[in-house]
């Protein structure tokens, strides 16, 4: 190698090293502000390297009255389950729309893609899950997210259709079923775009509280994230009452840590499934994106 390229190689490492310092020291901040001291961070603000450490926040969310270890447990379930149901289901469904001999499989495409311009409110949503009887129940946090995403069917449409068509056609000469050459040919083939959608609906469960706020009052129920919120908007509305006088007591409650001790927690399941699906996930996005 001459001098340039070498230059040009140390120049992109450097570089790409600082961008992912860059990318990680927030991340540290949020770490060490959740190990701090409440009235430190009243003081000082947020530190990377704070005067007074302090485990308040995480004896607060784990070993305080709230149920977090349930809720820790609702999450990794409803998780699991729902982006596995949900998967399978986008994959059925991009099968359908990418096989030719599919009757009507345009038809079912823009009815699909109408869905993703109108949205019907929360009204009828609301009524429907009330009337299928979801209400305070565990299928309230993985049903109604259930239906599959638009943007992720059409990813894996897409993907599909790229797959060579003499597949099928050579399947069905030697007598395969659509079962068959669905799960036996196109599946495996587009394990990119499934592992994309994976993580997409794995994201998507694993954040979602709204469905836990609108159609769950069981504290037993309660995923991670809105039991979370729950006990985040409480510390806040005692400390407003306390500097108000409404309610007596001196005790500073860590609501800045809390926040970022919940981020931590939150993030965690994330941080860990992110590696097993990144080598799959830049490939399946950009081709399930090409148009057909």
């Amino acid at each position: 190698m001459t001098s340039r390229p070498k230059m040009f190689d140390t120049v992109n490492a450097v570089l790409i090293s600082i961008i992912s310092f860059l990318c990680i020291l927030p991340m540290l901040l949020v770490l060490m502000v959740s190990f701090t001291d409440e009235a430190s961070i009243k003081q000082h603000g947020y530190q990377l390297f704070p005067t007074e450490l302090s485990l308040d926040a995480y004896k607060l969310l784990l070993f305080g009255s709230t149920p977090l270890y349930r809720s820790y447990m609702i999450s990794i379930f409803v998780t699991a389950f729902g982006t596995i149901l949900a998967v399978t289901i986008t994959s059925m469904a991009g099968y359908t729309l990418a096989a030719k001999h599919i009757r009507y499989r345009h038809g079912l495409g823009l009815f699909f893609f109408i869905t993703m311009v109108f949205n019907t409110g929360l009204v009828p949503w609301y009524l429907i899950n009330l009337n299928l009887g979801l209400n305070n129940t565990i299928w309230a946090l993985i049903i109604p997210s259930l239906m599959f995403n638009p943007f992720n069917l059409f990813l894996v449409r897409n993907y599909m259709s790229q797959i060579p068509a003499s597949l099928t056609e050579a399947a069905k000469i030697d007598g395969a079923s659509d079962f068959y050459i669905a799960f036996r040919i196109f599946l495996p083939l587009s394990m990119p775009v499934l592992a994309t959608i994976t993580l997409f609906y794995g994201i998507a469960y694993w954040n979602n509280w709204f469905n836990a706020i609108m159609l769950v009052d069981n504290e037993k129920l309660y995923p991670l994230q809105y039991l979370l919120f729950k006990l985040n908007s409480e510390i806040s509305m005692i400390q407003q009452m306390q500097s108000s006088g409404a309610i007596p007591g001196n005790q500073t409650l860590p609501q800045e840590s809390v926040k970022m001790a919940t981020a931590i927690l939150t993030i965690g399941p994330v941080v860990l499934f992110y590696p097993f699906l990144q080598r799959y996930f830049i490939k399946g996005l950009l081709i399930g994106s090409l148009k057909e």
